[in-house]
């Protein structure tokens, strides 16, 4: 009988302990930009300061890219490279229920890969309303089986 309230006082004690070290470590994570003021970086350093890792094309289809608010802007639709071999990620921005989306061109600088979505680091929401519909039809899609690199998020 004595056990059981001891036993459910360690996981209690486990618990709490363990939720403060998470607490801890995640506020000594620097927010994106910060003192961007002082070390003024491009979305290419700012890429390059967030370890890029290859992954396949195919993979990024269809997965979200979310906004700081963990909300959906939309869906990536394809990856192109442009005529001056910038990878941009084609997302499907806007509308309700997939109705009414447009396709926005976003570089892949300021997107950052985490597990099976994507986080839009450098790209706030009002600049994917104010973005032009995609319309290139000179950049190269690329398969689905070609390998790019991406930054990883610390969300």
């Amino acid at each position: 009988m004595r056990a059981r309230p001891l036993a459910a006082g360690l996981v209690v004690v486990f618990v709490g302990i363990t939720a403060s070290r998470l607490v801890s470590a995640q506020a000594m994570v620097p927010p994106t930009g910060m003192e961007e003021e002082k070390k003024p970086m491009t979305p290419e350093q700012r890429m390059q300061a967030r370890f890029p890792q290859n992954v396949r094309v195919g993979d990024l289809i269809g997965l979200p890219v979310l906004d700081d608010r963990s909300s959906t802007l939309g869906h990536v639709r394809e990856v192109v490279r442009t005529q001056s071999d910038k990878i941009k990620l084609i997302v499907a921005y806007g509308g309700f229920f997939g109705w009414g989306t447009r396709a926005v061109a976003v570089p892949i600088e300021v997107i950052g890969i985490q597990g099976r979505e994507l986080a839009s680091l450098d790209m706030p929401p009002n600049e994917y309303a104010k973005a032009p519909t995609w319309r290139d039809t000179v950049a190269e899609a690329l398969p689905g089986n070609a390998t790019i690199k991406i930054a990883l998020s610390r969300r």
